[in-house]
């Protein structure tokens, strides 16, 4: 059975700027999947503590700790570098955190 909604942490530096334009881009690319998202943002430095609420983690820049949720970077949703193939990969591990049991 599908979960009611997937569970996201966003996080950057700040947990402002960037993570606001990531947040944004991945509420769109949510919807046009039909994967319902509800979406937190942070720091960096919050992420180990978060991660526990959170399916999925998302991060605008170089996170390289071991983490124990999905993660994946989102640079490119604000870059715009190699855009295309992070809303695919986005998409793919969104519907299949959607679809876990």
């Amino acid at each position: 059975m599908a979960k009611s909604a997937v569970k996201v942490l966003v996080a950057c530096g700040s947990g402002v700027a960037t993570s606001t334009i990531a947040k944004d881009a991945v509420s769109k690319i949510a919807e046009d999947a039909g994967v319902p998202v509800k979406l937190f943002k942070a720091t960096l430095a919050e992420v180990p503590a978060k991660q526990n609420d959170v399916d999925v983690v998302l991060t605008t820049a170089n996170y390289r700790k071991p983490l124990d949720k999905p993660h994946m970077s989102v640079f490119g949703l604000v870059s715009g570098v190699n855009e295309g193939k992070v809303k695919a990969d986005l998409t793919e591990l969104l519907k299949k955190v959607y679809n876990e049991d």
